[in-house]
């Protein structure tokens, strides 16, 4: 048993850490120790997710505000451009269609960039140091080892096996122990820390008690982020665990993108070219122009609509329009789409607040439609609740349009809702077995191989002549789990038997593939991917063809484990499935 969990909540936008002691969790789960972040005039319950590398490409110089800091004074000195700045990374995780150990990743100023491992696994040993650093000053007589630590760390439950893999592998690289980690899907993190709270501030002034929600209880956990919104539905099981009722599901929702509508409003109202200069010129003006913003996103309201709200306008950004376009700011405000409704006036500009709350329209609308769908499955019929938690929840606008559009509903928003994940996790890292049923995402099966009989009644596939001379059929789907299947905590499957095809093998190998169809009979077909590769290894060839394996596949938890048997000496061993190739 660890003395003390740890978590680490890596997200798009922010990031943090957070850990609490075994006796802490004992007599009160919500005790969580979480470190706050300081940049300036914002100080935040998490730091931004911001990496500045060393022009050697490996070495991790900064990380959070700091990296925001060396990398604008590194600009202002024009010593930048041999140094890697990195922001927002998380993404690529998501965006990309085959996520592999080579992926690389550009920097802020469009270099060729660095393999992403090494970014990600520097923020992730900063983030542990740190945190051990912290941890360390509570402990009287000597520090912490390795052992004591069960680390958490956090992933998007939208996110595919290759990402999730992607995130354990540099997490791994940064120190973190394989045995010592477990991966947390971040609406369910968030849905046990709601779980433990007492009371919640609900968006629609109702007061609700989530751990008084009696067996039965519905509801739906709505995780706005700054990348990805991930929604799921859970229900009180009798003892108080938790079940999924629906598949994980979301999309790129998050806060990020009300800071891209205020960029592109930015390039409008300045012209082009403008940004980019600004940005290369005076980055610390960059920096410091959303990070005010990002105070604004948390205070803007639909009850401003009709009224004004003032912008930052740096003097510099001024400068920079008049060199880049030969126009002062009036003139570009003016010749935009927004004319008189935007005012100049020194380091600021007066705009319409209904062209404020536009910025956030895009996602809002999307979030506020795919719930409007999913609450429509035959799935998650009878919930009644919506908690938001996740540092976009926190956003007023946000809040008072799921009210409008669910005002049948409970709107339970936590106080603590940007660090639900983060505090969640430690709290699922001292009892896993919180979330005692899922819902599998996709059907999942392997690749087989049969020998072709004329009587059989089994998929047929395509036939070829192996070297043994048998007629065999190839690309057979064995499914193992199929899309929407409820799968239990630790469940074992259905046990696979598989022996060698040749005497002299020394490992068997499982091609692993995804469909959204329920009954995929062959791996060629259109809806069936390749995600990944099983290798067992065979260290005793000495019983040939006739050495046999029992393979049980276990889905219930958050990554996929495989329980592997050896029939001739009753060895049993656990393996991991190669998402990543």
């Amino acid at each position: 048993m660890s003395l003390l969990v740890a978590s680490i909540d890596f997200g798009t936008t922010y990031s943090g850490w957070a850990f609490s002691f075994r006796h802490e969790f004992e007599s009160d789960p919500t005790k969580v120790s979480a470190k706050n972040w300081s940049g300036g005039q914002l100080v935040s319950q998490k730091g931004p997710t911001c990496v500045l590398i060393r022009p050697d490409g490996k070495t991790l110089e900064e990380f959070g505000y700091e990296a925001e800091n060396k990398y604008a004074e590194l600009a202002i000195d024009e010593c930048h451009k041999q140094w890697y700045y990195f922001r927002r990374f998380k993404m690529k995780l998501f965006n990309q269609g085959g996520v592999g150990r080579k992926l690389m990743l550009k920097d802020e100023t469009g270099k060729k960039g660095l393999p992403a491992k090494i970014v990600f696994s520097g923020a992730i040993r900063y983030l542990k140091n740190d945190l051990i650093k912290q941890s360390e000053k509570r402990i009287s007589g000597g520090g912490l080892t390795d052992a004591d630590i069960k680390w958490v760390l956090t992933v998007p439950a939208i996110w595919n096996d290759a990402a999730k893999q992607f995130m354990r592998e540099a997490a791994e690289e940064a120190g973190i122990a394989g045995d010592k980690l477990t991966i947390a899907l971040e609406p369910e993190a968030a849905s046990v820390f709601c779980r433990h709270l007492p009371v919640d501030t609900t968006a629609s002034a109702v007061t609700s008690s989530l751990a008084s929600f009696k067996a039965g209880t519905k509801y739906l956990v709505l995780d706005a982020g700054g990348g990805t919104v991930d929604i799921t539905v859970h229900e009180v099981g009798g003892s108080g665990e938790l079940k999924e009722l629906y598949k994980a599901s979301g999309g790129a929702w998050g806060g990020t993108k009300v800071d891209d509508a205020y960029e592109k409003f930015l390039v409008e109202i300045t012209g082009l070219g403008v940004m980019g200069a600004f940005k290369e010129s005076h980055m610390e003006d960059y920096i410091d122009l959303f990070r005010d913003f990002e105070i604004k996103k948390r205070d803007i309201s639909t009850k401003k609509s009709g009224g004004k709200i003032n912008l930052r306008m740096p003097l510099a950004l001024v400068e920079t329009v008049k060199e880049v376009t030969g126009k002062t700011i009036k003139e570009t405000i003016l010749g935009s789409a927004y004319g008189e409704r935007i005012k100049h006036h020194g380091d600021k500009i007066r705009v319409d607040a209904d062209i404020v709350i536009e910025l956030f329209d895009e996602p809002v609308t999307s979030i506020l439609s795919h719930v409007s769908t999913l609450l429509k499955e035959s799935a998650v019929r009878g919930c009644s609740k919506i908690v938001m938690v996740g540092g976009f929840s926190e956003s007023p606008i946000l809040q008072e349009r799921v009210q409008k559009r669910f005002s049948g509903m409970s709107v339970i928003v936590p106080n603590e809702a940007g660090l639900a994940v983060l505090k969640g996790a430690v709290i699922f890292g001292h009892s896993p077995t919180t979330i005692a049923e899922r819902v599998c995402k996709f059907t999942y099966g392997y690749g087989s191989t049969h020998v072709y009989s004329e009587t059989c009644s089994h998929p047929k596939g395509r036939r070829e002549t192996d070297e043994n001379g048998d007629l065999r059929c190839y690309d057979i789907f064995v499914r193992r789990a199929r899309v929407g299947e409820k799968v239990k905590l630790s469940q074992e499957g259905q046990e696979s038997t598989t022996t060698p095809v040749f005497a002299s093998q020394n490992t068997i190998g499982f091609e692993i593939y995804a469909s959204l169809n329920p009954n995929p009979t062959h791996t060629t077909e259109k809806e069936c991917s390749k995600i990944g590769y099983l290798e067992i290894p065979i260290d005793d060839t000495s019983l040939g063809k006739d050495r046999e394996f029992g393979v049980r596949f276990i889905f219930g938890g958050t990554e996929i484990e495989v329980k592997v048997e050896d029939k001739a000496d009753k060895r049993v061993f656990r393996k991991r499935v190669d998402f990543l190739g």
